[in-house]
């Protein structure tokens, strides 16, 4: 509980000492790691062993979209062949609110459900979690909200993502929308981490590009920033590294053909690695920005991320250019003879190239001049609490970038216009 208590400290009083000893705590306590099942056909594979441990009854956590189209079914009868009982649970939406939590634990109690298959996008295996954490310890979703707050780990979760960005089947974290107050709220617990995920590339072959390409930049954001911050370590290093390499090289590929198998493994163990990079070195400036559009505007996470991660980036760069010069390196960008400075400016124009590669806008149609002075105060907060920044943004500094992202025809009256798209699955956080 020494982690918790550092955590809850440091963000009563954002005290630079208390968020460095928060971040060597994070760095030694045990972090465990889910049994990885690859490859097409995996989530099928991930039914029968899930099935060798003989669960009383399952719920299976899931979206509309997903059961409709059909992509648990490999799952399901790998589940009912082995004779586990199940009952579904498909009415999780972006952003995972806390209403829907609360239906799927009274669904888990009512069921006497003894285990979790988490079988979707980032909203779904972060309601998972958080049903979990409830009906294990108890207590409300808003009770666990922080760092180490139930006394018990939940039941077996297993998970199957349906997208290759959010890292959720292998991180610590939950994150829940309170949609009355429009804030996102995070569940942190190494214990929550899913005992076994499938990363089955089949499952992501009919993303369409837009979600397609905002998960994949918030996978990039996520390993960017685990990298760039001050938590990393030999293994975050390597993982961040590995998944900033991957992606640059299978993002174009998985964009542009969708049935690009290869591709979208890649895509999936990326996202994968580098949610094992940020569930320990933390993220950053990006993330606390991008929370708060999700808050307010209901920006799907991933997007959010693309569109602030240029700006936060060029922000950042005078205080980490050796370490975007590696990131040029890693990311393949590399020339004979080049100096630090021209590789680091070199990585930062190939995220802004990647953006318009993948369609990603530069302005976020839903952000309101009126908003910004609110969303920059509450990025600070968030940011000077939680993340291991490298370079500490002031108010005004936050709502500079955020005015670089103002629709260009911007006005106090303009409303929200951006959406997820509309395809076979959701983008979720």
């Amino acid at each position: 509980m020494m982690n918790s208590l550092i955590g809850d400290m440091a963000r009563t009083y954002a005290l630079p000492g208390l968020k460095r000893a928060a971040g060597l705590a994070v760095r030694l306590v045990p972090l465990p790691q889910p049994t990885l099942l690859v490859g097409p056909g995996s989530s099928g594979r991930l039914g029968e062993a899930i099935g060798a441990f003989a669960h009383a009854k399952i719920l299976l956590v899931t979206d509309a979209v997903v059961l409709k189209l059909g992509l648990a079914k490999g799952l399901i009868a790998a589940l009912k062949a082995s004779h586990t009982d199940f009952v579904v649970f498909d009415e999780i939406t972006p952003d995972a609110p806390i209403p829907l939590v609360e239906r799927g634990i009274a669904i888990y109690k009512n069921e006497g459900c003894d285990a979790i298959v988490a079988f979707g996008g980032g909203s779904v295996m972060d309601a998972a979690k958080a049903i979990g954490m409830s009906v294990s310890n108890k207590r409300h979703p808003r009770q666990l909200v922080g760092y180490f707050r139930g006394w018990r780990g939940p039941p077996p979760i297993y998970a199957v993502p349906t997208t290759a960005g959010t890292g959720s089947e292998v991180t610590v974290a939950a994150v829940i929308s309170d949609t009355e107050n429009h804030k996102k709220l995070v569940i942190a617990d190494s214990r929550i981490v899913p005992r076994m995920a499938a990363l089955d590339p089949e499952l992501m072959a009919g993303l369409p590009q837009p979600i397609t390409a905002a998960t994949g930049m918030d996978a990039l954001t996520h390993a960017v920033e685990a990298y760039i911050g001050n938590w990393g370590t030999e293994f975050t290093d390597s993982m961040a590294l590995a998944a900033v390499s991957m992606i640059y090289a299978n993002l174009p590929l998985a964009y542009a053909d969708g049935q690009n198998l290869a591709a979208r493994e890649q895509m999936a163990l990326a996202s994968a690695y580098a949610g094992m990079a940020f569930t320990r070195a933390n993220v950053g400036n990006v993330h606390a920005i991008a929370h708060q559009l999700g808050g307010r505007y209901h920006t799907p996470h991933g997007l959010a991320n693309a569109i602030m991660l240029p700006p936060v980036l060029r922000f950042s760069a005078a205080a980490i250019e050796p370490k975007l010069a590696v990131l040029a390196r890693r990311a393949g960008l590399a020339h004979k003879g080049d100096s630090e400075a021209k590789l680091a400016q070199r990585f930062l124009d190939s995220v802004e190239a990647m953006n318009r590669q993948l369609g990603i806008p530069q302005h976020l149609d839903a952000l309101r001049e009126d908003d910004i002075l609110a969303l920059a105060k509450a990025a600070c907060w968030e940011a000077d609490t939680n993340y291991p920044v490298p370079r500490t943004m002031s108010i005004n500094d936050c709502a500079a970038m955020l005015r670089e992202v103002l629709p260009v025809s911007s006005s106090p009256k303009a409303t929200a216009s951006v959406k997820p798209a509309k395809g076979r699955a959701r983008e979720h956080t």
